[in-house]
């Protein structure tokens, strides 16, 4: 199996644990917290802060597909800034990302 397969299936796998996680917090989004005055309490805050975490996961999840895409492209592991390739162990802990540490650093 060469390099950019194992790249190819490591993404898929993450994209499968994120798209359950949304599925985990869309069933708990399911019931909204009561927003009567002097109602609610914690529930609203757990509420919004799973309202939060989905969206942050379906960010996440369409960076993965286009990480995905970019396997198939052959232009996986570039850094969209300055066209260097992407560390490794960048790439090991953040699969899905598109700038190497140098830009990335440079964009905050």
């Amino acid at each position: 199996m060469d390099q950019m397969s194992s790249e190819r299936e490591r993404l898929e796998q993450v994209l499968e644990e994120t798209l359950a996680k949304i599925e985990q917090l869309n069933k708990k989004l399911e019931d909204k917290a009561d927003y009567g005055l002097g109602k609610g309490g914690p529930t609203i805050y757990e509420w919004e802060f799973s309202l939060a975490l989905r969206q942050s996961l379906e960010a996440k999840a369409k960076s993965i597909r286009a990480a995905l895409r970019k396997t198939l492209e052959g232009n996986y592991g570039v850094c969209e800034a300055c066209g260097q390739e992407i560390d490794v162990e960048r790439l090991a802990v953040l699969p899905h990302t598109t700038l190497c540490i140098k830009c990335a650093q440079a964009k905050r």
